[in-house]
C-alpha cells in the first residue's frame, strides 16, 4: 500500500480523463503523471484470459459494434427501456478481442479524438507494462487490479481468482511491487487472502457499493452492514483497504450543495485497521459537488473544483485516492506538500 507521498494515488483506469480507459496509452500517461497505482478492471475471456474492461459488454468501450466479423456474436441486452446489440467478453476468445480497438466511453465528456488507436490489453500485458516503465522511471509502480463479476464468471466455469494467481506465479514483479487486489465481493478477497500470505506486498481492497445492495456472493448482509463495527472488523480479516464512494466520506448537503462535515467512517475504519481509499475523483463539472463546480456545463473541466474535493478528502484523513486524471491531483498534493 506504499505511496510515493502521503496519500496514494490510484490512476483510475489509467488517466482515463485523457485517453480511453484500460489502455497501455492511459497508463503510460497515469505513470508519467506521478500515480502510485495504476488499476485495470478485469473481465474474462470465453478462453480465460483476464483482460482489461470495465464492462463485460464490449459495445461500452470498444468499436466492435462497427466489425462486421463480430456481428453474429451479438446478443440482445438491456438498454433503458428496451435492448440494444451487446458483445459479452466471455463470448470472444482473447485472439478475437486483440482485434478490436478501445474507444471512449464517455464521448458526451472526452470527446473521440483517441477512438480506434489503442488496443484492449491483457493483465499480463498490463504487468509487464508496468515492470518495465518502473524500471525507466526508477520507482515501482504498484498494480490495484478488481476483479469484476466473479460469481457470475464462476457461473460460467471460469475462474479469475485463479487466473490472478497463475499470474503472480508467471511474474515475479507481482511478488514484489505494490500489488492489491479490489472486489465488490466477499469470498474472492478471503480466498486470496489465504493464498497469498507469503507475499508480504500483497493487499486486500473491499469495495463498498450501494449501501442498500449486497455483495453478488452474500445474500444474508447489505453493504451497510459491512460498515458497522462488526462489518469493518470483520473485513479487516482478510482485507487491508476499504475502498469506499467519496459521500461516504464526504456526504453533500442538499442544501447547499457542498459537502458537509466528514462523516466518522474514516476513523471507525482506521480503529479497525483499515486503510480507506475514496472513488473516484473526476475533474468534470458533473461529477464535483455542486458548489464546487465552475462556470460552463457539465462537461466543463474544472480544476479549481477538483483540487477542492482532493485537500477536502485528504483533511478527513483518507488514505488513497482513485483519480482520473492522476496528474491534476500529483500536482495539487506537491503544491499543498510545499
Amino acid at each position: 500500500m506504499q505511496s510515493s507521498g502521503t496519500v496514494t494515488l490510484i490512476a483510475h483506469r489509467g488517466a482515463s480523463a485523457l485517453l480511453p480507459e484500460h489502455t497501455l496509452a492511459a497508463y503510460a500517461r497515469a505513470i508519467e503523471d506521478g500515480a502510485d497505482f495504476i488499476e485495470p478492471d478485469l473481465v474474462m475471456t470465453r478462453d480465460g484470459v483476464l483482460v482489461a474492461r470495465h464492462d463485460r459488454d464490449l459495445a461500452a468501450s470498444t468499436d466492435i459494434a462497427s466489425c462486421a466479423e463480430f456481428a453474429a456474436y451479438a446478443v440482445p441486452r438491456a438498454r433503458g427501456a428496451g435492448t440494444a446489440p451487446g458483445w459479452p467478453c466471455e463470448n470472444l476468445g482473447f485472439a478475437q478481442v486483440q482485434q478490436l480497438r478501445a474507444t471512449e466511453p464517455m464521448p458526451s465528456l472526452r470527446g473521440r479524438a483517441h477512438d480506434g488507436r489503442f488496443a484492449v490489453p491483457s493483465f499480463d500485458e498490463i504487468v509487464e507494462f508496468a515492470e518495465s516503465a518502473s524500471r525507466r522511471v526508477g520507482r515501482l509502480i504498484g498494480v490495484i487490479p478488481e476483479i469484476k463479476h466473479s460469481t457470475y464468471f464462476h457461473s460460467l466455469g471460469l475462474d479469475p481468482e485463479k487466473a490472478l494467481l497463475d499470474a503472480i506465479d508467471r511474474h515475479a514483479y507481482l511478488r514484489t511491487a505494490p500489488f492489491g487486489v479490489q472486489s465488490f465481493e466477499v469470498g474472492n478477497l478471503k480466498r486470496l487472502h489465504e493464498a497469498t500470505r507469503d507475499f508480504p506486498n500483497v493487499f486486500m481492497a473491499q469495495l463498498i457499493a450501494d449501501l442498500d445492495h449486497r455483495p453478488a456472493d452474500r445474500k444474508d448482509m447489505c453493504y451497510a452492514d459491512m460498515l458497522e463495527p462488526v462489518g469493518l472488523a470483520d473485513i479487516a480479516r482478510y482485507a487491508q483497504v476499504l475502498a469506499v464512494h467519496t459521500p461516504r466520506v464526504l456526504p453533500i448537503d442538499p442544501a447547499t450543495g457542498a459537502p458537509a462535515a466528514p462523516t466518522s467512517l474514516v476513523a471507525e475504519a482506521h480503529a479497525a485497521g483499515l486503510a480507506v481509499y475514496a472513488w473516484t475523483l473526476r475533474p468534470e463539472n458533473c461529477f464535483l459537488p455542486p458548489a464546487w463546480r465552475c462556470q460552463g456545463d457539465s462537461s466543463t473541466r474544472c480544476e479549481a473544483g477538483a483540487r477542492r474535493e482532493l485537500q477536502a478528502l485528504i483533511e478527513a484523513g483518507v488514505d488513497g485516492v482513485f483519480a482520473d486524471d492522476p496528474g491534476l491531483c500529483r500536482r495539487c498534493m506537491e503544491a499543498g506538500a510545499n
